[in-house]
């Protein structure tokens, strides 16, 4: 699954393509995604400008005069900015027209993704109102952790992947991450150290920009908005690591799962 760092890559990618372009058509080839594409996308986008595209959380955000469009990537979603004369490949749903003859395409072989539309603030939106603060931002510091880590007896793993908690950190940071402070996924939140949790919120903000900066892990469905993979995976620590040497103190990593997804971490460096 595209996590934060892949979609933030998309936005920066597809952001200056769209911007300021006119919409003069779309075109739905199939509408079944995880929720039902409205008909009315294909009357109420035309003639729209594409005001901003912005990300919250996983979600895509693409900002007009009358409203926002909503996009989630789900398990293997993509979007890129070609030609509106290339012809669709198979899994491409989707496309959006502008007055340049450029169109945003949107693939899914899985189509666990969305594309919804909304006329009214976003933030009221019931997919956006409830999230937790953007992990790179001031509002996710040790002063807003800390005692939402203190009042939960959970694994830190599960807590730091809870998108009321802090959005956007997935399987994949959330173990890296927790490597690089030192903390086993599977120990409860309320009993971390004040200074261990301090090092956590400043790993996951490290690990996040650096991924964004990279351009994001390569996924198996994953490709950017110029159809190029990311390259953060080069430099992954423990993730899809089982039972190889740690990069630090060389123990094999282990595998277990927590929530029902994998999990990796040095039994060395993460007590």
């Amino acid at each position: 699954m595209p996590e934060l760092p892949e979609v933030e890559t998309t936005r920066r990618g597809i952001a200056p393509h769209v911007e300021g372009k006119k919409v003069i058509k779309v075109i739905v080839r199939q509408p079944k995604l995880r929720w039902p594409i409205s008909p009315e996308i294909s009357t109420l986008l035309p003639g729209l400008t594409i005001k901003r595209v912005k990300r919250r959380a996983k979600y895509l955000l693409i900002e007009t005069e009358k409203g926002t469009l909503i996009i989630h990537l789900g398990m293997s979603g993509s979007l890129r900015v070609i030609n509106a004369n290339i012809l669709p490949e198979k899994h491409e749903h989707i496309d959006i027209i502008f007055n340049d003859n450029k169109c945003l395409r949107y693939k899914d072989p899985r189509r666990f993704g969305c594309l919804l539309w909304t006329s009214t603030p976003i933030q009221q939106h019931k997919l956006i109102q409830h999230l937790g603060p953007e992990p790179l931002s001031d509002a996710f510091d040790l002063a807003n952790f800390y005692p939402k880590a203190k009042s939960k007896k959970v694994a830190i793993k599960r807590l730091i992947m809870d998108g009321h908690i802090v959005v956007g950190v997935g399987n994949i940071y959330a173990s890296e991450a927790l490597f690089l402070s030192g903390i086993h996924p599977k120990r409860t939140a309320n009993n971390i150290s004040k200074t261990r949790l301090s090092n956590l919120v400043i790993a996951i903000k490290d690990i996040l920009a650096q991924a964004i900066e990279q351009g994001g892990t390569t996924l198996k469905d994953f490709v950017n908005s110029e159809g190029k993979p990311g390259y953060f995976q080069q430099t992954l620590n423990v993730y899809g690591r089982a039972k190889q040497p740690c990069t630090h103190c060389k123990t094999p990593i282990k595998q277990i799962v927590i929530g029902q997804r994998s999990t990796f971490y040095c039994p060395q460096c993460q007590r």
